[in-house]
């Protein structure tokens, strides 16, 4: 919407408020939040029932938060040990790797829950670091002997060559020491906070992958939208495929080779910030590249409607139960379970059974020939383009964790189906409000009007002017003929005194809301 300002507000606008106008009481908005599908713990593997539901329990916060965090748990820890290729005869392959979040408001309990459902992870990585630190005393150990047996030789070897002695053997002896053998890598399953480049240093001992986890995930999205980290926004954009390598060529650091990248990454957001980042990708195409909707596991269930205090001792059966899962899919070795691999560098996979990939077929033509040809916006489309991957990825880690070998069956690639539906209904939610920009620029409205940030009788001009997400030239005009119909706030023009000049448009804020002062 092109022209003035003022002259905006006015086209919008015939009726601009009077004196002695009547204000109603105001009416609440209708809420940008479409409905979401209710979590059922029958969405998990079974071995993770129990678990989720006591956490849930003992910390009264949405079913979806631990579990959430769980599954993307199992997806960093089987990494690229192995895929799944979705068609029966292709070379099409899906890694299993996972980027979710969980969205909800301050005081939620959204990172309590995804820190207990990271235990088991935490608990490996712990072991993994003990490992590690014990392997390197050892090869520590190994190299200070070798150096002093080489120092020996050396000494012989010296005194040999002065008494023309024969010296070949001595040689041959220190030729010997003298390849060392490889540093121990240390295994990485969790990263919390790390720059790009430390990041892929990480990566290089790490070839099957690790997990990024981000207490706020807004705040790194932003990072990755700044002019100057272009290279690390693709560097992550490759680390969720999880497919291929990675080479960084920078001026004094070198050339940085990774053999693979793989990243699962999780954390949590605030409705807020989310809304005001997901409006401005949509309208300046930074989301155009899809990373936002790369995080298939992204959910904003409905706040619990009762609250009860619990206080009882963990469920340590149900929590060791789930925990040995981690531990086989920590140690999976995939030819045990019927995985093939086509080249020595290969990722080792495993296809489906013909019933399930006839089920897979029959759905994946759904997706192909009607969801992403209804003319959905752009954000949604580009959303649920990427459950092509996903289907796969969550059969996979389902079978996993029920079966454990063979091929991909039917119960598990049912349950994908199930993870589809409901998670489509959360995706719908968080991208729905990019589709009426009106409504959510007056909600963004009513709320620096609720916070004292806007008062009554501001010119639309000294809102615009300061630069709030969502409440530009254009959109804030549109905002205020919404909240004028819902009885919250209306525009009053008042003209030029004398000859010339041009009208002003002020907000009036109802009185009968605490805003208005």
């Amino acid at each position: 919407m092109g022209g003035d300002f003022n002259d905006v507000a006015l086209g919008i606008l015939e009726n601009p408020v009077k004196p002695g106008d009547t204000w109603p009481d105001p009416e609440a908005l209708p809420d940008l939040r479409s409905p979401v599908q209710q979590f059922s713990e029958k969405l998990l593997p079974s071995a993770f029932r129990p678990w989720i539901v006591d956490i849930t329990e003992r910390m009264q916060c949405p079913m979806d938060f631990p579990a959430i965090g769980a599954v993307v748990s199992m997806a960093a820890l089987v990494g690229r040990k192995i895929g799944i290729r979705p068609k029966r005869h292709d070379d099409w392959l899906v890694v299993p790797n996972l980027w979710g979040g969980v969205i909800g408001r301050p005081g939620i309990m959204k990172t309590p829950a995804l820190e207990e459902s990271m235990l088991p992870l935490k608990r490996l990585n712990v072991e993994a670091l003990e490992d590690y630190s014990r392997a390197e005393n050892d090869w520590e150990t190994a190299k200070m002997v070798k150096q002093a047996q080489a120092e020996v030789l050396k000494s012989a070897l010296k005194g040999a060559m002065k008494k023309n002695l024969e010296f070949k053997d001595i040689a041959s002896e220190l030729t010997a020491l003298a390849g060392d053998e490889e540093k121990p890598r240390a295994k990485r399953l969790i990263v919390n906070d790390s720059t790009v480049e430390k990041l892929q240093e990480i990566l290089q001992a790490n070839p099957n992958g690790t997990l990024v986890f981000r207490d706020e995930l807004v705040g790194w999205l932003r990072t990755l939208d700044r002019e100057g980290h272009e290279n690390d926004r693709a560097f992550y954009l490759e680390a969720w495929n999880g497919t291929g390598g990675y080479v960084c060529d920078r001026i004094g650091r070198g050339t940085t080779y990774i053999e693979a990248v793989c990243l699962s990454i999780l954390g949590g957001i605030q409705p807020g910030p989310l809304a005001d980042y997901v409006r401005e990708a949509s309208k300046n195409g930074s989301g155009a590249d899809g990373l936002l909707q790369r995080f298939q596991l992204l959910v904003w269930p409905d706040d619990p409607k009762d609250w009860q205090n619990v206080d009882r001792w963990p469920d340590t059966p149900a929590k060791n139960r789930a925990f040995e899962v981690f531990k086989t899919l920590d140690g999976l070795d995939p030819f045990t379970v019927g995985a093939k691999q086509e080249r020595e560098e290969g990722i080792p996979f495993l296809r489906c059974t013909d019933e399930a990939q006839e089920a897979f077929d029959a759905w994946r033509e759904i997706l192909e020939r009607e969801k992403l040809r209804s003319g959905e916006p752009d954000m949604i489309e580009a959303a649920l383009s990427k459950y092509r991957s996903l289907i796969p990825s969550l059969a996979l880690l389902f079978h996993l964790a029920d079966v454990g070998t063979g091929p991909v069956g039917l119960d598990s690639l049912l349950r994908a189906f199930d993870w589809a539906d409901y998670l489509e209904t959360h995706m719908r939610r968080i991208y729905g409000a990019v589709g009426n920009p009106a409504l959510s620029a007056a909600h963004g409205l009513l709320r620096k009007i609720r916070e004292g940030k806007v008062s009554d009788g501001m010119t639309l001009r000294e809102i615009y002017l300061k630069g709030w997400s969502g409440l530009d030239r254009e959109s804030l005009p549109e905002a205020l003929q919404v909240l004028d119909e819902y009885g919250w706030a209306r525009i009053e023009t008042i003209q030029p005194s004398g000859n010339g000049g041009r009208p002003t448009s002020k907000i009036r804020i109802n009185p009968k809301i605490g805003g208005a002062n």
